[in-house]
């Protein structure tokens, strides 16, 4: 006989929970209804402020924030420049995280030869010491640890001769972006990286 009552139990605590659950928020409902009826010291202030006949601007849904920024065409050019910086950097920046931070290579490993291309010619092109960089002459790019910063993974430079150097790619985006850009480059870069410009 207690076999069917214990079959019972789950499905009773189940409605007994959703049935507190119903409480709680209709209670909680009735609450936060009742203190928007209530007057406020704010509200007493726009009462008094209308019956001295003070205009008060209300902000409704539809209409837009007034933002004095927003006005300004040299503002808005710079927006719209810093949207183009950002469109145009977007791809090789995602493509270097990725083969930088995913499990794709392991510390040590060479690039395949697409990432390879990728990262000549949209990064180390650019960087300001790349010869120095390439030295002898360029055999490969892998990444590996950075020699001072053991937590992070960094591309480097393996040359003909053997040797390898580490590059930062940031330092390469910046360049093409002082390149492509440089009546806006030192604005992008100080809000768009961390280390600023060096």
């Amino acid at each position: 006989m207690a076999a069917p009552l214990l079959r019972g139990l789950p499905l009773l605590r189940h409605r007994l929970h959703l049935h507190r659950s119903i409480i709680v928020t209709s209670l909680l409902t009735r609450r936060f209804w009742s203190t928007l009826s209530e007057p406020t010291p704010a509200s007493d202030n726009i009462s008094a402020s209308l019956s001295a006949g003070q205009s008060i601007s209300v902000l409704s849904g539809t209409d837009p924030p007034k933002h004095p920024r927003w006005d300004d065409p040299d503002f808005r050019k710079w927006k719209n420049k810093e949207a183009e910086i950002l469109k145009d950097i977007e791809p090789v920046t995602s493509a270097t995280k990725a083969i930088l931070h995913s499990d794709r290579y392991l510390d040590g490993e060479r690039l395949t030869a697409e990432d390879e291309r990728l990262v000549v010619e949209r990064l180390l092109a650019y960087h300001p010491h790349s010869e120095d960089k390439i030295g002898c002459g360029l055999d490969s790019i892998m990444v590996d640890r950075h020699p001072q910063f053991r937590n992070s993974r960094c591309l480097f430079v393996v040359r003909t001769d053997g040797g390898w150097i580490d590059f930062s790619y940031q330092k390469c985006i910046r360049a093409y972006i002082r390149e492509k850009y440089p009546s806006h480059a030192e604005r992008f870069i100080k809000e768009h990286f961390k280390r600023g410009s060096g």
